[in-house]
């Protein structure tokens, strides 16, 4: 067995079994990865790793497991899927993403060809672990997979306490034993007992609260735009590359590429984001102020960069020079996760009443943005109110907005 000192849960054991797993080349690229892609430039200390976040959430996947009175076989499989849940992500984790299902049809949750590798495939079966087992419960196709992939699972534990304590933010506080001794299995899925309610409750709020302060600020927006305009631009200019293969690269294979890249535009956005001399805000508005269904339509690449060449030639601007940030809206926290209450399962949301207010809460975070050089600001943000029909605030959004 290795023991590995955690910043966050302490002493953290790694099964004798595991540590060739641990070792293996897709799991040290993780070291590599940042878990927050872009947010050190707005948080400094949060330069920590895929790596130890899974290593976090392999170590509360065997609490949750032995929580469960699973079998070895069983512990082993969830083990293994915590560990290796995030081999799939990109070069700065979220912020190539979008690009990576777009245009390459792949998710970070996409792992079969990793785990088909001989390196990891074989140490999977050396294990007595089905690599098929392993991405069915990373892809929450399992009946097991509520332990990784759900709504109050050990891997979102695991990473709000991991980026809270690293970027300092004080919102990402989850009783996470608490709410592992509140699971149990109920006709073969995991449910939450009503003791955990409130422990559920608090993880939901982290995740509420952690959203605009961590998640979305506005200058990781910012970085993350500029970053997928300088991978577009690279792939374009460049026969010899493809954005699949930036997507095994880790960050810094990924940011020298786009240095060194042919595409002076690649060249000019990756080295502001190096130097730090990102783009600003020109115009940064909630839901209420656009038409909604006519925006949600333009979150794909291809439409929000036409929508920033059209900005920009009325600007007189090069179309890189504006750039348009279309998040999609979110989605309501959802109540796959069920409550046992007495005798019968109900949905967490018969219990909660706060469920509403959160969701509401995190559809009035969404914001669509518009960035450009901080000498256009001005010019810019007129040009893309019209562009994109933005209504103003009204008074009772600027005060509670």
């Amino acid at each position: 067995m290795k023991i590995i000192k955690d910043p966050v849960h302490g002493y953290v054991e790694v099964p004798s079994s595991m540590v060739s797993l641990l070792d293996s080349a897709p799991m040290q690229r993780l070291r590599y990865v940042r878990q927050l892609g872009f947010s050190y430039l707005v948080y400094p200390g949060a330069h920590h790793t895929r790596f130890e976040h899974s290593l976090g959430t392999m170590h509360l996947a065997g609490v949750m497991a032995r929580q469960l009175d699973l079998d070895a076989d069983e512990r082993l499989l969830v083990a293994a899927a915590g560990l290796l849940h995030d081999i799939g992500h990109g070069p700065f984790s979220h912020a190539i993403e979008p690009l990576s299902e777009e245009f390459a049809g792949k998710s970070h949750q996409d792992v079969e060809g990793l785990l088909e590798q001989p390196e990891t495939g074989g140490i999977l079966e050396r294990m007595g672990v089905d690599p098929d087992g392993v991405t069915s419960m990373i892809k929450g196709e399992h009946p097991l997979s509520g332990i990784i992939h759900g709504e109050l699972d050990v891997d979102r534990m695991d990473y709000l306490l991991r980026d809270a304590h690293y970027t300092g933010a004080p919102y990402g506080t989850v009783d996470a034993h608490r709410l592992i001794r509140s699971t149990t299995l109920a006709d073969g899925r995991v449910v939450l007992e009503e003791a955990g309610i409130n422990a559920a409750e608090s993880l939901l709020i982290a995740r509420t609260l952690m959203r605009p302060a961590v998640y979305f600020h506005h200058v990781s927006r910012i970085a993350e735009m500029m970053f997928q305009g300088a991978v577009m631009a690279h792939v374009e200019s460049n026969a010899k590359s493809n954005l699949l293969s930036l997507l095994y690269d880790d960050d810094a294979a990924c940011m020298q590429a786009l240095l060194t890249s042919p595409s002076p535009v690649a060249r000019d956005l990756s080295r502001r984001i190096y130097q730090r001399r990102l783009y600003k805000r020109a115009i940064y508005v909630n839901r209420n102020q656009v038409n909604a269904a006519r925006v949600a339509q333009c979150s794909p690449y291809p439409k929000r960069a036409a929508l920033a060449a059209k900005i920009a030639a009325v600007a007189g601007l090069s179309p890189h020079e504006v750039l348009v940030d279309i998040p999609p809206f979110p989605g309501d926290m959802s109540l796959h996760v069920q409550v046992r209450n007495r005798h019968r399962a109900v949905g967490i949301s018969e219990l909660s009443p706060l469920l509403h207010t959160l969701n509401e809460t995190r559809r009035g975070q969404w914001r669509l943005g518009v960035y450009t050089l901080p000498e256009h600001r001005d010019e810019v943000a007129g040009i893309a109110t019209d562009v994109l029909h933005v209504r103003p605030e009204t008074m009772q959004e600027r005060l509670f907005g």
